[in-house]
Parts: C-alpha cells; structure tokens; sequence
C-alpha cells in the first residue's frame, strides 16, 4: 500500500526520523542521505573520544532515571571535593526514553560511570553502551549548530503523513518547525515511550517497524500490550504485515 492511504502517523527513533521524513516525501531521498552523513560526522566530532558515554538504566522510569542522575553528579561534586579538586562542570542527563523500566543516560564518562554505581546502589540493573559518542545530550550542542546550517540549504516539504517527533512526543506538519526540532533533536532526550502512547490516544492500535531488526517493535509491545506491532524487516515480511493488518 502506499503510505497516505493506510498510515495515520510516522515516527522514527533518533536519526529514524530523517527515514521517517523521507517515507512521507518530506525530504528527497538522496538529501536525507546527504543530511544523515553530516549529521554522523557532526555528532561524532562534537566531543573527543572516550570523553563521553551512555548508559541503559534497566527497571528504571524517568522520573527515578532523574534521581539518579542528580546523585550521580552530586557523587562526582563529592569525589572531587574530597580529592582536595575543584569540581569540573560535567553534563549528564536522561537520552532515551525507550519504554517503562528503560532509559539511557548520556553525557561525561566519569558522569555516566557514576549513575551506574547509584543504578546499582539502589538495586537496579545498568549496563555501560557501546556507543561512539554521547548522543541526546547537552554535548551535542556543537553537532547541533552544524546541523542548523546544513538544514537550512534543504529543501523540505510538508509530509504526506504528519511526524511524531522525539521532541515532542507529538505530532508535526509544518516543514520550518520540523526543521528547527531536527536541529533540537541531537541535543534533547527521545520522548519514544510519551510518542507511542501519544499515537494511541489518538486512536493508533497497529505499528509497522520498517527497516533491520525488531527493537522498536519490542519497545512498542512493552509500552502498551494493547497494540499490535509487526516489523518488516525483509521483502517477504511485506506480504506477511499486509494480511496481519488487513485481518
């Protein structure tokens, strides 16, 4: 099916929303190529190597993710104050917030490293990232001022589908406020949980996950057991998904 004639919204996960855009003919598709190589580029020139860091806080909501990040960086104030150094600035805050009990923290290792000895301290699970840099942070800042620029020179048209944004966690049609949340978006946390739940309140019940894998269609069923999630991840699970939806 084409995609105005079945979808209601589309979304899409930190850099998802740049393929999220190009499905509904915002971008062209070769400038959502073009945007998304310098979007990498900037984010990952934003903050020297092994300077940043993420963290996934298993069994953990957003308002506790919040408590612990402010211990952390009171534990941190500490150390350095107890080492007789004058406490550094350090950033960190939440970055996803993917579904109930999962929210990544980003930001200064030494930071992030914390939050996952207070995680633990209060006897919830957290795992370290293999990630390339600090993503969805106030470190980002640098990458998001690059990105401003090369947004400008882009073409952007009114979706055929309106756009859930990660800023947002609701949905956007006009193409110069899209514009100013993409430059927001490296910055600011992934409201995915508040998005998903925003759309079935909006009278949502199917999500299709196009593209590798099955993450976001996992996250979709612990947000809300109600809604029926598929992923087409190949051409054969198009077939699939089209009966699943039409039954």
């Amino acid at each position: 099916f084409r995609l105005p004639d079945r979808a209601a919204f589309v979304a899409g996960h930190s850099l998802g929303e740049y393929a999220a855009l190009a499905a509904a003919g915002a971008f062209r598709l070769d400038d959502a190529a073009r945007l998304l190589k310098a979007r990498g580029r900037a984010m990952q020139q934003a903050v020297p190597v092994g300077e940043g860091a993420m963290a996934a806080l298993i069994g953990v909501e957003l308002e506790e993710a919040r408590k612990i990040v402010a211990a952390a960086l009171e534990a941190r104030r500490a150390d350095f104050a107890a080492a007789g150094l004058r406490p550094k600035e350090e950033v960190l805050a939440p970055a996803n917030d993917n579904a109930p009990g999962q929210v990544v923290v980003s930001g200064h290792r030494g930071a992030v490293e914390s939050a996952v000895e207070v995680a633990g301290e209060r006897g919830k699970r957290a795992l370290m990232l293999p990630v390339s840099a600090p993503f969805h942070c106030p470190l980002m800042a640098p990458a998001a001022e690059v990105m401003r620029d090369v947004l400008a020179d882009v073409r952007l048209a009114p979706p055929t589908v309106p756009l859930v944004t990660n800023v947002t966690a609701e949905e956007e049609s006009d193409p110069e406020t899209i514009r100013r949340l993409l430059v927001e978006q490296i910055t600011a946390m992934v409201r995915w949980r508040e998005g998903v739940l925003w759309m079935k309140a909006q009278g949502v019940s199917e999500l299709v996950e196009i593209g590798a894998g099955r993450v976001l269609t996992g996250l979709a069923r612990r947000i809300d057991r109600d809604l029926v999630a598929l992923a087409v991840g190949e051409p054969r699970d198009v077939e699939a998904a089209l009966k699943a939806l039409a039954a």
